[in-house]
């Protein structure tokens, strides 16, 4: 009997419109011989399911439940394709594992550990996973720019704490950059990461659980044509994304397993894909995804179709892993 599988798409934060994007690509590539899949959109203005006339129902958040011609609809499985709040941070997952209901997601607290940069940094600290030096700050802190210059020195990435995309990210060269570089950030979180530059060869790394093994996918190499990997470079063809990378054997074993490592210690589940500096052939962990973009076009994709995965295969791959 086919499953009905929830695609959950749209979220609250600016990557509304990307998150719609990939959600779509899901749709298109399910499997139609053993899913009967359903697009959902979970929007600020409400929940929805659309049909492919593109005409809105309303969810009944009691049960995450739809109508379809006065026959109710559960679902089977929660296919999540929301970047940022509520999917990526894990708030969304909580209420479906208090329905009892299945997703290709970790579990809501990784999700909502990965998507706060600070505390995800300062875990894999503990396990000596090489990374920037950071300066945290919450809004309304009183600001030392000099100190702050000390410690992380110039340049520097002033970011979001909770934010993805590249929304809010600004790369700083001097003192009197910083206050509409901390603006820009506040205006897409509370809570922002000063980091310091890291000088090297930029690497995305997806590591996944396929057919019940933690694998790493092969790596990718970001060059991007702006000063760093921001939104326009991701998103507008500012970049090139070269899979597989061009580095060197050693470099690619030290890669591997500290992306590996990285998964395990966070106790990861599903989709991950996490971005890397090399510096004198040392992987400097930068953050990690958890529900990076599934357009044919994007990195992941990228990665598992070099790997011999075709879409349809890591879909299905995602919501069979998550009905174990």
């Amino acid at each position: 009997m086919k499953k009905n599988i929830a695609i959950i798409m749209g979220g609250y934060s600016s990557e509304v419109a990307i998150s719609i994007k990939s959600g779509n690509v899901v749709y298109k590539h399910l499997d139609r011989e053993k899913y009967n899949p359903f697009r959902i959109h979970i929007l600020k203005e409400g929940w929805f399911y659309v049909n492919d006339s593109d005409d809105k129902l309303p969810v009944n958040k009691h049960d995450f439940s739809i109508e379809v011609n006065k026959q109710k609809i559960s679902f089977d499985c929660v296919f999540n394709a929301i970047h940022g709040a509520p999917g990526e941070n894990g708030a969304i997952l909580a209420y479906f594992d208090l329905l009892n209901i299945k997703h290709t997601s970790a579990p809501f607290y990784q999700m909502a550990l990965t998507f706060n940069k600070r505390d995800t940094l300062s875990i894999l600290k503990k396990y000596d996973i090489p990374t920037a030096k950071s300066v945290y700050l919450n809004k309304g802190n009183n600001i030392d720019i000099d100190s702050i210059i000390d410690n992380v020195g110039l340049p520097c990435f002033v970011k979001p704490n909770n934010a993805g995309s590249s929304f809010g990210i600004s790369k700083v060269h001097t003192k009197s950059e910083f206050p509409a570089a901390l603006e820009k950030a506040y205006k897409e979180d509370s809570e922002i990461l000063i980091e310091s530059f890291l000088d090297g060869t930029e690497v995305s790394v997806g590591v996944i659980n396929y057919q019940k093994e933690t694998i790493v996918l092969p790596i990718t190499e970001i060059v991007s044509e702006n000063d760093f990997f921001d939104y326009e470079a991701k998103y507008e063809g500012k970049s090139q994304e070269i899979t597989p990378a061009r580095i060197n054997k050693k470099q690619e074993e030290k890669v591997r397993a500290i992306a590996k490592k990285v998964y395990t210690v966070l106790n990861m589940s599903g989709f991950s894909r996490s971005e890397y500096i090399l510096v004198n052939d040392i992987p400097h962990f930068l953050e990690m995804n958890t529900v990076p973009g599934l357009t044919e076009e994007s990195i992941l994709p990228q990665q598992a179709s070099e790997a011999g995965i075709s879409l349809t295969a890591l879909f299905d791959n995602a919501i069979t892993e998550a009905l174990i």
